[in-house]
């Protein structure tokens, strides 16, 4: 990993030559990057266009994915589609030389309204180690749901060919499966294909339960669902330059946790773990992707609707989900017919996989910087000992061995995304002078010397 990361190092580009000084010696417009890194470039140029769109063809080619359609039929219903998934990642581990460990996981689903019999549930997943021995403890989840279905959701056997919902998201993360494969990270990256969606999120549930249950480190999930129409339905005009995150901010229980107490006592809301992950998605893009505008939404999924990332964000992960900007719904959840001279149903031609292919690219961007920065910094604080004018900030140390050090950023507590950063060094401790913490937000961010940097954290009120 190291020869590789060092061949990051010299190959920087630079991107940024100037710095706007704020009074304070701040600098202004820190979420666009300094530096590329040719890992990435090289992941980008590994993502095919025809590679995506031969899997939304092939898997929209399973007559129907139906969660409980037939499972012993070699070209119909979701039991083919589950073993064509595992037949190429198989094809991945080999290509990665074994790296990639692939596997299903499945339950038995016994009691739900949206299925008649006791089915069983069956997610394909493809493990990519991580190779530093202080993070790969560390997971980041990339997922897709395989099952598809028609207006009907009880309907397990009509055409139901699911391109957009969700053959597209699937195919991305085979895309950044068989691409990332060949490359090592520090941290660990789950690619993951999930069933029963349509009933419930139900493969993700599965997967999170247990995940909880072995206490394992997920330090980010993203879920790409409905990532393939740029065709804005009221008008026809097409958006192929924007995508959604949807990023949850305080969850909605009855009971709040202690931690999301203060946060909403100290102006946080708006800092909670997935809301820093669509900021870090956010500022990945604006690196690597320019011409793609990162739409940061402030909702956990869309109006009554759900996604993969619920569970996990219900069980405490940073999750957000990635979505087109305008979802057609004459092709959503739709029985495949003419009406009126106008085309239902979720069919593989309305696809635009140019686009599936740029969201992948930003996947790819956002999981392998997750993988190889460093962990976020621990027990983040600000200093509330005293009344000042100043703002200490306090942390626990990182244990990677290529650290660098911290930044500090901060914004006006009106404004969505960072606008000042501070380079600290290699400190657990930082004063920034005639900066009151009563007039911005904070973050503190753990920087390698790769230039690598964690998603910030929100630091919470601490008497030093």
């Amino acid at each position: 990993m190291d020869s590789v990361k060092k061949e990051s190092v010299v190959c920087f580009v630079i991107l940024c030559s100037a710095f706007c000084l704020t009074g304070c010696g701040n600098e202004k417009g820190s979420d666009r990057e300094k530096s590329q890194d040719p890992v990435v470039n090289r992941i980008f140029e590994g993502i095919s266009v025809d590679s995506i769109e031969a899997g939304i063809r092939t898997l929209a080619g399973f007559h129907t994915r139906h969660t409980t359609s037939d499972t012993t039929s070699d070209s119909t219903g979701i039991g083919a589609a589950r073993r064509w998934i595992y037949h190429k990642f198989q094809q991945y581990r080999k290509s990665s030389g074994n790296r990639l460990q692939v596997s299903y996981e499945s339950y038995v689903e016994t009691e739900n309204e949206r299925i008649k019999d006791s089915t069983r549930i069956v997610n394909i997943v493809g493990v990519l180690p991580g190779t530093q021995l202080e993070s790969k403890e560390r997971t980041y989840i990339v997922s897709g749901h395989y099952d598809s279905r028609v207006s009907d959701v009880m309907d397990d056997t009509s055409y139901a060919p699911g391109a957009n919902d969700d053959a597209s998201g699937t195919a991305a993360v085979m895309e950044l499966a068989r691409v990332m494969s060949a490359h090592e990270f520090d941290a660990t990256i789950v690619f993951m294909a999930v069933a029963g969606e349509e009933q419930g999120l139900l493969g993700a549930t599965y997967h999170a339960e247990k995940a909880k249950k072995q206490k394992v480190n997920i330090a980010a999930m993203f879920t790409n669902d409905i990532i393939g129409n740029t065709i804005k339905s009221s008008d026809g005009s097409v958006r192929d330059n924007m995508v959604r995150v949807f990023t949850q901010g305080i969850p909605p229980d009855d009971t709040l946790s202690q931690y999301h107490r203060i946060l909403l006592s100290t102006g946080g809301e708006n800092d909670t773990p997935s809301r820093q992950l669509g900021r870090f998605i956010y500022r990945v893009g604006r690196q690597y992707i320019p011409d793609l505008s990162v739409k940061v939404i402030y909702r956990k999924d869309r109006y009554l609707r759900g996604g993969d990332h619920s569970p996990f964000l219900d069980l405490g992960y940073p999750a957000v989900r990635f979505s087109e900007p305008h979802e057609y719904y004459e092709r959503q959840h739709q029985d495949v017919r003419k009406e009126n001279g106008i085309q239902y149903g979720d069919l593989p031609e309305f696809v635009d996989y140019s686009y599936v292919a740029r969201v992948t690219r930003l996947n790819a961007a956002a999981l392998a910087t997750l993988a190889n920065a460093p962990a976020r910094p621990g027990s983040p604080g600000i200093d509330v000992s005293q009344l000042e004018n100043n703002t200490t900030l306090v942390w626990d140390a990182n244990n990677e061995p290529d650290l660098k050090g911290y930044e500090i950023v901060w914004r006006t507590t009106n404004h969505p995304f960072w606008q000042h950063s501070r380079f600290v060094g290699d400190t657990t401790r930082y004063t920034i002078e005639g900066v009151s913490k009563d007039n911005f937000l904070f973050g503190i961010r753990a920087v390698d010397r790769y230039n690598n940097s964690s998603p910030a954290v929100y630091p919470l009120p601490v008497r030093l």
